[in-house]
């Protein structure tokens, strides 16, 4: 009965971070030099990676595609949340509430299958070097990434149909700052159990497949690095994986977090606060993490400079 009492909407109302136009001004800016610098980060990457052919390897190649993902994943929430930061009352329309749910999500699936995917690259590397060329062929790694970006974006498409033909009622508040699952379903006039279920059947399954997958290589490495018979083979062969080891750690503890249990039975402040981690910090990191650590992007990127200053 209340249900049935409730009003049907056509666009939803982002709640404020707060009440203060002061606090609202200074979270634009931390926020907004955050996505600058992550756009610029991962930009840098693409086109270090694109022009110098010291790094067209594989495993440089599956870092530009993270640094790819990582530009639109970024795109896809914080814009919309910058903007609702100036304005009185942040509002998006159900469609397109729908629609950012679903290319969050696609980006998301794609991140997590590109991560595991340089967990195998790992793997060859160290485990098989002699096989190392023939199992990550320039055409295995160009199909390996189309199949990334392929199913990354088929997972969540049968869920957001699904979305779009429920109707949604007032209250039409969403305490977030994109349109996340468990914010939609709280708001859907009808039952959303079988699509929940569905979602977090297929959230478990491309989350955990993706993380036993990369656990799996990176036991093998751990194997073959402790057979090694020279200290500094085994300190080699493993600072070669501190960087993607660094962002595995960050990326999948956030993601497990959030969607590997049912969302709507968590406080959606909790929410808020990890969902900022792995949506807007981690795309931050993960530039730095690849740089700092990176002999070869640092000298790459100082040849790029180089080449700028000459211009």
């Amino acid at each position: 009965m209340e249900r049935a009492n409730r009003t049907l909407v056509t666009e939803f109302v982002f709640l404020r971070f707060s009440n203060s136009p002061c606090l609202q001004l200074l979270f634009f800016s931390l926020f907004l030099l955050v996505y600058l610098l992550s756009l610029v980060g991962n930009a840098l990457i693409v086109l270090i990676v694109a022009l110098d052919g010291h790094l067209h390897t594989p495993m440089y190649f599956f870092i530009c595609n993270l640094s790819l993902v990582e530009l639109w994943y970024t795109t896809v929430t914080v814009p919309k949340m910058l903007s609702n930061f100036l304005c009185t009352q942040g509002v998006i329309s159900v469609p397109s509430c729908i629609a950012q749910y679903y290319f969050f999500l696609s980006l998301a699936a794609t991140e997590l299958f590109i991560l595991a995917i340089m967990a195998f690259d790992r793997y060859a590397a160290i485990c098989r070097p002699l096989h190392y060329p023939l199992l990550l062929s320039p055409q295995t790694c160009s199909t390996l990434a189309g199949v990334c970006w392929s199913v990354g974006f088929v997972c969540p498409m049968f869920p957001s149909f699904l979305l779009a033909h429920i109707s949604f009622c007032t209250p039409n508040q969403i305490n977030h700052f994109f349109c996340d699952a468990d914010q939609i379903f709280r708001l859907s006039c009808t039952d959303t159990y079988a699509i929940q279920i569905l979602g977090y059947a297929l959230s478990s399954v491309v989350i955990l497949g993706s993380l036993v997958f990369t656990m799996a290589s990176y036991a093998q490495i751990l194997v073959t690095i402790l057979a090694m018979a020279s200290a500094a083979a085994r300190h080699k062969a493993f600072s070669t994986c501190t960087a993607h080891l660094s962002v595995v750690t960050l990326y999948f503890g956030t993601l497990i977090f959030m969607y590997v249990r049912p969302a709507v039975k968590y406080e959606s402040n909790i929410n808020k606060i990890v969902a900022i981690f792995y949506s807007v910090i981690t795309p931050l990191l993960n530039p730095l993490i690849y740089t700092l650590r990176n002999k070869d992007v640092k000298e790459a990127l100082k040849v790029l400079l180089s080449r700028i200053q000459r211009i």
